[in-house]
């Protein structure tokens, strides 16, 4: 037994019920510690990776062409017919916010991120006659929260939670990592436990029994990315089981980079990228946004990879390990379509930030009302 197997065990048994609700994978955990001597080497890929080929990006076509009217035309029938669902993440603590939960930040008077979803579900039932499932991803740190929202809200029964997992912090030579106060320092092992918590839930079966085929899943904040019958209709014609949206790319920005790696398109997060690789070479950007066949996750039988990432908690080092949603690129064919980045038909807002919020509020205001998502 591992000094690190030792501790884990010996902690609490009220510390290990709240592992275990959250589906601590202790197993994973100990082994992932046993290759921090690789250190970040091993989050870079080793195979050859180049610019996406010309037949890889897709532009959102232009608003009232022909194109335009045959994609919203194939979104609208899959939407009228209950087929489509949306995921948001809404696992995060906005660090940069003061550690609050993001979904219950106010975007303007008593309108907090999670309401604006929440509207955007009621509006789709209200347009196509269908009732929106809303599937939100919540963490240990903002389940309560969100729960409790949504029973105030009166949340009607379309609208569920599921969580992802929780894991723990360990010290850059493996032991267990605690808080300045002596507790485990628990994280969230980042937005790719989506797939596996949303099956894990039942939700996701339940989606396919009753009709849905296809699935929005997006950052709760990003209030661009909604459902939209052309993104619906441009991946129902393309016919592959992913579409990824992208945006031009400006050189401040930082994460997943739509590449080709061993002949097929994927989301590279820029630090997985060969040595002397230019990001800035690749002209787009991963937006997070992605629409799924709903049975391609069904079945899903792939081994994540898992980064290891060094974070500042209470001024020492600690190590977590995390896996991305992007990946899922990497296991199922894909298209990346390349959606407006500014303007009213802008499906890229993310918020980090009080000052980002403060920033971009009158542009997400217009957006929002422009689309019915506020009065």
């Amino acid at each position: 037994m591992t000094s690190l197997q030792n501790e884990i065990e010996a902690l609490p048994d009220n510390f290990r019920a709240r592992l275990a609700r959250y589906h601590f994978d202790q197993d994973r955990l100990l082994s992932l510690t046993a290759g921090l001597a690789e250190g970040d080497a091993s989050n870079r890929v080793t195979e050859d990776v180049t610019v996406p080929a010309s037949g890889d990006v897709t532009a959102l076509p232009e608003p009232g062409s022909s194109e335009e009217q045959e994609l919203s035309a194939l979104g609208r029938q899959a939407m009228s017919q209950g087929q489509v669902g949306l995921v948001v993440m809404a696992g995060g603590m906005a660090t940069r916010m003061g550690g609050v939960v993001k979904a219950l930040v106010e975007v303007t008077d008593s309108i907090r991120f999670l309401d604006i979803r929440l509207q955007e579900a009621k509006l789709c039932g209200a347009n196509y006659g269908k009732a929106l499932p809303l599937f939100i991803m919540t963490s240990a740190a903002t389940d309560d929260g969100i729960r409790e929202a949504l029973r105030e809200s009166e949340a009607p029964d379309t609208v569920q939670c599921f969580s992802q997992e929780l894991s723990l912090r360990v010290t850059p030579t493996g032991s267990l990592f605690c808080n300045a106060d002596g507790t485990p320092s628990e994280h969230a092992p980042g937005h790719g436990d989506l797939p596996d918590a949303l099956r894990r839930s039942g939700l996701l079966d339940s989606f396919i029994r009753d009709g849905g085929k296809y699935l929005l899943m997006t950052n709760l904040d990003n209030l661009g990315a909604t459902i939209d019958e052309v993104v619906v209709g441009f991946h129902i014609r393309h016919g592959q089981a992913l579409s990824c949206e992208v945006v031009d790319k400006l050189s401040s920005d930082r994460g997943g980079i739509p590449v080709r790696r061993g002949g097929r398109a994927e989301v590279l997060e820029e630090f997985r990228l060969p040595e002397g690789f230019d990001a800035n070479s690749v002209p787009v950007f991963n937006t997070n946004t992605f629409l799924v066949n709903a049975t391609a996750l069904q079945d899903l039988n792939v081994s994540w990879s898992f980064f290891q990432v060094t974070k500042t908690v209470d001024d020492r080092s600690a190590v977590q390990f995390e896996r991305l949603v992007g990946e899922l690129t990497s296991f199922l064919d894909t298209r990346f379509l390349l959606v407006p980045r500014t303007g009213k038909r802008s499906r890229f807002l993310p918020v980090k930030s009080f000052e980002e919020l403060q920033s971009t509020r009158h542009h997400i205001l217009d957006l929002c009302r422009s689309r019915g998502l506020l009065p």
